[in-house]
Order: structure tokens, then C-alpha cells, then sequence
């Protein structure tokens, strides 16, 4: 019998949280998947409601799918609330699903299907969801650009959504980034994978803690592991404005027109205040990659999944 565990970061949602596990049983039971051994792990962002105290009910009671769960010891973001979990779980494949149930429960046994025909990476494609235009342009517009000036392959309106098998969570794992970044580490790794296109729903219970700014944060951190354009675009424009700040001086020498000195220090500051931020950014990114200060940290006495033996050493 093949092992499917279901990975749910969860911060605040102790209003989501029983109706998706009602939810994912049904969608077991009507399509027949029972020759899969299911668990579901909630990965907890040190909630400050009661969605701990939902999730050891369910632990305790669950009969359908086992539940299990891990405890952060403070809240690390989503990112780092997916990589601990990944960290700690044992399966043939993965399934990475919010549990606002925004994306759809339905995917689960496609993304199985695909699975079982040989792709490692299944993921879903965000073809529509219920927000503002404003909103839903300003995403697009991230993962065009993020695509075009990434470094390596970038897949657009992808998130985490999806399965992996275990040999690709365990080349994603291997990334040892501040920072880690899942939808570019995993079209980073390669192997086979496909998307399914679906319709994004509206979240049931609960308000997402997700706001502009917080995407504002995330799409320049994004961009920071995905391609180093920034950085390489100094040197693209840095020769151009070079040459024209020569030129622009040597008028000033052989017309003494003040004008063209000015038009030259603009340049100059204009190259300035374009590089020094983008090389603050890397360096700071560096800086903290080389620290190593962990990316996540289990709380093991609030949480269901035993301490490993190296991490009481």
C-alpha cells in the first residue's frame, strides 16, 4: 500500500480546521482512494487561537486519516512552516494543500492519477481565482517577470500547491537558503512534472492573513532567489551610461557649456541610486545565508511527532 502524506501549514485557522478534514475525508471515500495509506500532518506557525488545541482533538479522535502535528516555536512564515514539515515526514508522495480550501480538495485525486502515470512534480495552475482585477494583474505581472529574469526554469501562477514524490522532496531539501522559496526550488529540481489548470474558490471561514504588503515582502524575496537580474543589470546599463558620461564631459571640455556637466552628474547619481539598493539587497541575503541561523524550529513538547534522536544531541 502506497503512503500519501498531506502537508497543511496552519496559522489562525481554527475555523478551517474541521470542516477540511470532514472534507478530505469525503473526497477519499467518493473517489475510492482507500488503497492509499493517507496521514495528514498540520504544521502549526504557533497559532495564537485555538487551532492547537482543534488539531490534538483530532489527533486523539481522527479514525479516517491519521492526524499528526508539529509545532513551531515561533512563527517562521509559510515557507519555512512547509520545509519543517517536509523535513519531518515519511512518505511515497506529498500532497502540499492549504486548509482554507481555497484550492480545491477535488485536485487531490488527479494530482494522484498524474502521479501514478510517472510524473514527480504535479502541480495546479491558478487559471482563475475570486479577486480584484488590481490584485490578480499584479500577480500576473509578478510571475511574468519573475520568468523572464529568472536564472533557471520559473513556472507561472504556480504556488505550492501540489504532489511531489519522495525523491523530489528530497532534493528539495537539499537547498540551504534563509529563504527557502518552493515553487522556484521545485522547478529548479527537474524530473518529470505537469500541471492541471483549476479555479481558485473562495475561502469559507476566517480572513486570509496575507496583505499587500506581506506580498509586496514576498515577491521581492522571490525575485532575490530566483535570478540575480538585478544584480547583472548593473553591469548592462553600467557600460552604456559610461560611455555617455564620457561624451556628455567631453562636450563640457570643448564648449564649456554647463549644461552638459549637469546632464553628466545626473547619470552619475541615477547609476547610484540604482545600484547601491541592489547591492544591498544581495549582500544583506548574503549575509544572513551566512549566519546560518535555522530556517525552522520544532517545538517537540507541542507537538504530536516524536523529537529525533539528533536533535537532542
Amino acid at each position: 500500500m502506497k503512503t500519501i502524506a498531506i502537508i497543511t501549514p496552519v496559522f489562525n485557522e481554527e475555523l478551517s480546521i474541521k470542516c477540511f478534514y470532514e472534507n478530505l475525508v469525503n473526497v477519499i471515500n467518493a473517489n475510492n482512494l482507500q488503497a492509499y495509506k493517507f496521514s495528514l500532518l498540520f504544521s502549526n506557525n504557533r497559532s495564537s487561537d485555538k487551532t492547537l488545541e482543534i488539531i490534538e482533538v483530532l489527533h486523539r479522535t481522527s479514525k479516517a486519516i491519521p492526524v499528526e502535528f508539529i509545532t513551531l516555536s515561533r512563527n517562521f512564515g509559510y515557507q519555512g512552516s512547509l520545509t519543517a514539515s517536509l523535513s519531518v515526514s515519511s512518505a511515497d508522495a506529498y500532497i502540499i494543500i492549504d486548509v482554507d480550501m481555497e484550492d480545491p480538495l477535488y485536485m487531490i485525486p488527479k494530482f494522484i492519477e498524474k502521479w501514478e502515470s510517472g510524473y514527480d512534480f504535479v502541480y495546479g495552475i491558478r487559471d482563475k481565482r475570486p479577486e480584484n482585477f488590481i490584485v490578480q494583474g499584479m500577480r500576473k505581472f509578478f510571475y511574468r517577470f519573475t520568468s523572464l529574469i529568472a536564472d533557471v526554469d520559473f513556472i507561472i501562477d504556480v504556488a505550492e500547491f501540489s504532489l511531489i514524490s519522495n525523491r523530489f522532496k528530497n532534493e528539495a531539501l537539499k537547498t540551504r537558503s534563509t529563504f527557502p522559496f518552493l515553487r522556484s526550488d521545485f522547478a529548479y529540481i527537474g524530473f518529470n512534472r505537469i500541471g492541471i489548470k483549476y479555479s481558485r474558490e473562495v475561502r469559507r471561514f476566517g480572513e486570509t492573513h496575507y496583505n499587500f504588503f506581506g506580498m509586496a515582502k514576498f515577491a521581492i524575496a522571490g525575485i532575490l532567489s530566483s535570478s540575480t537580474f538585478p544584480l547583472r543589470m548593473l553591469s548592462y546599463i553600467g557600460v552604456p551610461l559610461a560611455f555617455l558620461e564620457l561624451v556628455f564631459f567631453f562636450v563640457f571640455l570643448f564648449t564649456q557649456n554647463s549644461f552638459y556637466l549637469s546632464i553628466n552628474q545626473i547619470i552619475f547619481f541615477f547609476y547610484i541610486f540604482i545600484s547601491i539598493p541592489s547591492i544591498s539587497i544581495y549582500i544583506a541575503r548574503i549575509y544572513k545565508d551566512g549566519i546560518r541561523k535555522p530556517t525552522y524550529i520544532i517545538d517537540y513538547q507541542k507537538s504530536s511527532i516524536k523529537i529525533p534522536e539528533s536533535a537532542s544531541d
